[in-house]
Order: structure tokens, then sequence, then C-alpha cells
């Protein structure tokens, strides 16, 4: 597959080939579902605690006679249906954890970068780097690339001025190429990369000859 390349004035510089085995898989929505309900589930600390009526502080004593008081039957003071009573059904600490195995959340990813090539949601540029942080550099940059929804800018390695230059920018994200996830691609609808940080998608996400094969070859 070919895709133009941007340089920062939003001109097309030349056309380069990217990988058909990252960029143009065939879509598996069910995989791309459960890697991103697996990250979702993943981030959750599962600390929240509540307290039963077991746990609550008060004393355990029948509050009056079961009869003759023209009140309601009654336990402890520690029944849930009471103030500062205990707490029915709360959240108790939990393991949220999904496990998944590592060729479906490859492919996963490489299901997400082909839809945004396919969508022509993806954008290449030459490069991307600003002498000093400057958030009208940046957005300069976007509006000739006619970014004007959420955007995910992809670079080879953290760089502290594009970092700088588009934290204050609504809607835009910036990421290593080495720290793709599945939840920063699917929540952006516009893929910013570095022709470099493509090649290290490539790398990272591409198809690995197998064993047989680099025996072969060998």
């Amino acid at each position: 597959m070919q895709v133009p390349v941007y340089n920062l004035a939003g001109e097309v510089v030349k056309n380069i080939d990217i990988s058909d085995d990252v960029f143009a898989v065939p879509q598996n929505e069910a995989v791309v579902h459960q890697a991103l309900v697996r990250q979702l589930a993943n981030a959750r600390q599962g600390t929240v605690d509540t307290k039963t009526r077991a746990e609550v502080a008060g004393s355990g004593r029948k509050l009056y006679q079961q009869k003759h008081t023209g009140h309601s039957r009654a336990g402890d003071i520690r029944s849930p249906l009471r103030r500062h009573g205990g707490i029915i059904f709360g959240p108790h600490p939990r393991d949220y954890s999904q496990d998944m195995p590592k060729k479906m959340r490859r492919l996963a990813i490489r299901c997400a970068l082909s839809a945004k090539a396919g969508d022509g949601e993806l954008k290449v540029l030459e490069t991307l780097d600003f002498e000093k942080p400057r958030t009208k550099e940046m957005a300069k940059v976007l509006d000739a690339l006619s970014v004007n929804s959420t955007a995910l800018i992809v670079t080879t390695n953290p760089s502290e001025n594009v970092i700088l230059s588009a934290r204050n920018i609504p809607s835009v994200k910036t990421l290593p190429a080495n720290l793709l996830n599945i939840v920063d691609l699917t929540s952006h609808k516009l893929l910013v990369m570095t022709e470099a940080a493509v090649r290290v998608a490539e790398q990272l996400w591409g198809k690995k000859p197998s064993q047989e094969e680099s025996s072969a070859s060998v």
C-alpha cells in the first residue's frame, strides 16, 4: 500500500510503501473489542471497599423488644436499613484484570492501524520537531494537515518539544510508536505518524518469520 508523506506545511513531498501486514489487515471487530475491554479492565484499580453490617461500628443488641412497641420489628443498629449501617452488596477489593493471547493483542493493533489507513485517517509526516515548545506551531501543522477532530500524534521517541507543544490542544495526544495501544487508536479519529514511526510500527507489529523460514533461508 502506498501513502503520501507530508511536510510541516501540509504539502505532499513523496509517496512511500507501507507494509500490508500491518496497514492492510482484514478487520476482526471481535478481537479489537476484546482487546479494548481487556485494556480498560486492566486499568481498573479495584481497591474500592465498603463495610457490611458485620464490619461497621455499633452494638449488636436488639434495639427494642419485638412486640408491643408500635414500631416495626428491628434488629441491631448496624442494619443496612438504618443510617450509618452496613452497605448491602457494596463493592469490595477485587482484581479486574483480563488475559489475552499475545497473537490476538498484536492482531488487534494491526486491525486498528489498518482501519485508519483504509479509511484515510492516517497522515504520515516526513518529520516532526520544533526548535522550542510552541503550541501555535503545532496548531499550524495540524491545520495544514486538515486535522479538525481528535488526533493521536505518534513519533519514534518521546520528543519534549512535541509533547509540550501539543499538550494544551484539546483532543490531541502524543505517543511514542512503541507505546501504541488499542484504546488510544480507537478513541482518536485521526492518526498522525512520522515516517520513522511508521517503520517502527512495522518492525514491532509486522509478521515475524517463523523458525522454519529462518532455518530455510540459512
